[in-house]
């Protein structure tokens, strides 16, 4: 029995499609990995989310100053990873692609489950969402509309009676909103298409793009994990960005495969993840034929830091539809 035989009998998490051996030879040369931190040493900075947000999509994280540091050498990551995300990177210009003009406006509808909390209660809040954004622009100048679903006991708790509001709001279609009063994202985090489809073309430079201005202090690889996040989450990537940002997340010390995975509409994929300092499990998962993105997912992985079952489902969004539209609807 060779190596790669050995391989595919003790990682579980390589789907079976995968070609191992033609990844082997492609990965020699990085197989020497510098060890992981300890994350139980280490303290969360203020600016650090527990998942990834609802408002804008994703989390942002804080900018610290000074210059931009470069990023770490590639290292050793899982073969199934590294094959998920390339295969994803290759099949981006397969589809049609939408080519919104100035002025107009991206539409994304999708479904989301996301921690809430009031008075030191919690429990997952549910919603489906249609949101207009502009194609250059902030999320100021976007409008939603939602309708929220009945929430869930956040796992391993009771529902609380801070849910009720939201179980009362249940099933009623929402009035077309403002998506945002302020957004306060630095310049490189923009993530409306007039800026995106300038970002790099390359791997090399949108990875230089998701470690801009982080700290080298343990907590890097996640906050570019949650940068990849930002990028596919109501935002709309040119193919060529769509492939760069693939293959530069596939560079990500720490990401592994899972095999089996589900998006919030209950769609089944395989995903691309991380383990957060929380104890979660932040996947992105993607379509297993096609390699479309489809929605992310966050399970628990460590119950005694994510305050969970190992196992739960404590975030998760399905990104159903992304078109274009001339305009938004108006705000009552």
């Amino acid at each position: 029995m060779d190596d790669l035989a050995r391989l595919n009998d003790f990682r579980s998490e390589v789907p079976a499609r995968l070609d191992l051996r033609a990844e082997e030879e492609r990965l020699l040369a990085g197989m020497s990995a510098p060890a992981r931190p300890d994350f139980r040493r280490l303290g969360l900075r203020a600016a650090l989310a527990g998942g990834l947000a609802a408002a804008v999509g994703m989390a942002v994280f804080a900018v610290r100053g000074g210059p931009a540091p470069a990023p770490p050498p590639p290292v050793i990551r899982t073969v199934a990873a590294v094959e998920l995300l390339t295969r994803a990177a290759e099949r981006a210009g397969s589809r049609p692609e939408l080519r919104p003009r100035p002025g107009q406006f991206l539409v994304f509808r999708s479904q989301s489950m996301d921690s809430a909390e009031s008075d030191g209660q919690i429990w997952l809040s549910r919603s489906k969402r249609t949101i207009w954004l502009p194609v250059e622009g902030s999320s100021v100048g976007g409008v939603v509309r939602e309708e929220i679903l009945a929430p869930l006991p956040y796992p391993g708790r009771p529902l609380p009676p801070a849910a009720r509001e939201e179980q009362a709001r249940a099933g009623r279609p929402g009035r077309p909103e403002r998506a945002a009063d302020f957004d306060h994202r630095a310049e490189f985090l923009r993530s409306d298409y007039a800026y995106v489809s300038e970002l790099p073309a390359d791997a090399d430079g949108m990875r230089r793009h998701l470690y801009t201005r982080l700290p080298f202090d343990g907590l890097q690889d996640y906050e570019a994990w949650n940068r990849v996040g930002g990028l596919l989450q109501e935002s709309y990537l040119p193919a060529a960005q769509r492939a760069a940002l693939f293959r530069a997340a596939a560079t990500i010390p720490g990401v592994v495969t899972v095999k089996e995975a589900r998006d919030a509409a209950g769609r089944e994929g395989i995903a691309a993840a991380m383990v957060s300092p929380l104890g979660v499990r932040e996947e992105y998962v993607f379509d297993p034929e096609t390699y479309d993105y489809l929605g992310r997912r966050g399970v628990v992985v460590d119950a005694g830091r994510a305050g969970a079952p190992v196992g739960s489902v404590v975030s998760s969004s399905a990104q159903l539809e992304v078109s274009v539209a001339d305009s938004a609807p108006d705000v009552e």
